[in-house]
């Protein structure tokens, strides 16, 4: 279980394990939306997010968030990065995500894991192996609506 909780190792590489698993997620989740599209996108989130919170539980004892714990940044990045998946998807779009589209997702969601506002921060309290898994996917929840709010007001504001 220490594997998936460190992403095959990766929750090791220092310095900002998270900030690295999050750019991995990014980098594969692309992938999986070129090749499998938004379908592909959203089961693969949902894997990740029960494997997660299955090796949490296993491993993780009521108080601990050890640093190299990032499968909950992988869900977490998925989850934000599904927004535009589903957008792009419902629009038609078979081709590579486009490259705004994954910064942001990848930017917003490093803010609020970083940050924490509202229940993010009250997630991250909770001080239990369900809290590590769900203060990252508030925050890939927030993040992936602040992907599709700045992509609808960019292109009513700049486009037109």
């Amino acid at each position: 279980m220490r594997g998936v909780t460190t992403v095959l190792g990766l929750g090791h590489l220092r310095p900002a394990p998270g900030t690295w698993a999050s750019a991995f997620a990014i980098a594969v989740g692309v992938v999986i939306d070129r090749f499998l599209g938004a379908p592909g996108l959203a089961v693969a989130t949902i894997l990740v997010t029960w494997a997660g919170f299955v090796a949490c539980v296993r491993t993780l004892s009521p108080g601990d968030d050890p640093s190299e714990v990032v499968i909950d940044e992988v869900a977490g990045q998925w989850l934000a990065l599904l927004f535009p998946s589903l957008a792009f998807f419902a629009n038609g779009h078979d081709g590579w995500l486009p490259w705004p589209a994954y910064v942001a997702a990848f930017l917003f969601f490093r803010l609020f894991d970083i940050w924490k506002p509202w229940l993010v921060g009250r997630a991250d309290r909770r001080h239990d192996p369900a809290g590590v898994m769900m203060d990252d996917l508030w925050a890939g929840l927030f993040a992936g609506i602040c992907v599709i709010v700045t992509g609808v007001l960019y292109h009513v504001v700049f486009i037109f």
